[in-house]
């Protein structure tokens, strides 16, 4: 599930907005994915992004009113580099 989520651009994109600042809505980032990488899927199709990056465990997600905020968990990223070690790391 993990690399099935990183193998889209728009969820690498959205996890890169994610990266910068924490706690954004639906509308902050569909905003940012046109400003910052000239990306302008519908908030239904980034929302649809967001449920499968949380599937992967890669955001989280709390609600606050109407409002629901996404926040990027890289731990399901260690995995990878303790299955797959990089040379010269310790």
């Amino acid at each position: 599930m993990l690399f099935r989520a990183l193998a889209d651009s728009t969820r690498r994109a959205i996890l890169d907005e994610l990266a910068v600042r924490d706690d954004q809505t639906l509308f902050e980032i569909c905003s940012r994915l046109a400003v910052n990488h000239g990306l302008t899927p519908t908030r239904q199709a980034v929302s649809q992004h967001l449920d499968v990056l949380e599937d992967a465990g890669l955001v989280h997600s709390r609600r606050e009113g109407r409002y629901r905020y996404h926040t990027l968990d890289t731990s399901p990223l260690r995995e990878i580099t303790r299955r797959w070690p990089v040379p010269g790391d310790a």
